[in-house]
């Protein structure tokens, strides 16, 4: 996909950028409220870039760009790697360059079950230097109980060196505090400013537990 396939439009854009598996399609479709996105029984499945255009409310629309997932089973041994760490998985590699060539914002989705993952940590360090803005959100935290999500969410910080915003799609935790990051990311001033966006900056801290 090049980036003539996307939509010739200035609208803002934020890419959501995750393993197959990490509830990414389940993640939109919380957020708007209805069945937006297709979700499978099979994770890996997608292999091209879906583009939907959102508006909340009286807010001004923006595309949130979902890439396909990277890392998946058996590929994830030569998934995706970034500076100087190996190449990306090729459908993802040259969806990902168009995408990332137009100057969007980015969420990195990780699942708070699995902190630690030397993917995730490549992809983080690739897309907080490919995107204007970038941020980190866990999703899947109502599978944690009180004393992991804490654990978890000192561990995913800690190596991301990011306020992380846990969430789940299935209870609705954390997405208001989610839907306050996006509109901070879409109605950020200047897109060429790169800088790692912190929660907080969107009114208030995200829950720790």
């Amino acid at each position: 996909m090049s980036a003539a396939d996307f939509p010739q439009s200035d609208l803002p854009e934020v890419v959501l950028v995750g393993r197959s598996n990490v509830g990414k399609s389940s993640l939109i479709n919380a957020l708007v409220r209805r069945k937006l996105a297709r979700t499978s029984a099979e994770p890996g499945k997608t292999r091209l870039a879906n583009v939907y255009r959102i508006a909340r409310g009286s807010a001004a629309p923006f595309h949130l760009v979902d890439l396909p997932g990277y890392g998946y089973a058996r590929r994830i041994a030569q998934g995706l790697r970034a500076a100087g760490k190996g190449q990306p998985e090729p459908e993802f590699d040259d969806v990902a360059r168009a995408a990332f060539a137009r100057g969007p914002a980015a969420l990195l989705l990780v699942d708070a079950r699995h902190p630690g993952l030397e993917s995730e940590r490549a992809a983080w360090e690739w897309v907080s230097g490919a995107a204007v803005e970038a941020a980190v959100v866990a999703t899947k935290i109502d599978k944690l109980a009180r004393g992991e999500r804490i654990r978890a969410m000192r561990q995913l910080e800690s190596e991301f060196d990011a306020a992380v915003v846990p969430v789940s799609a299935s209870t609705g935790e954390g997405m208001e505090v989610l839907w306050n990051l996006i509109d901070s990311l879409v109605k950020r001033p200047n897109r060429n400013s790169r800088r790692l966006l912190n929660p907080t900056e969107a009114g208030r801290r995200p829950p720790k537990n």
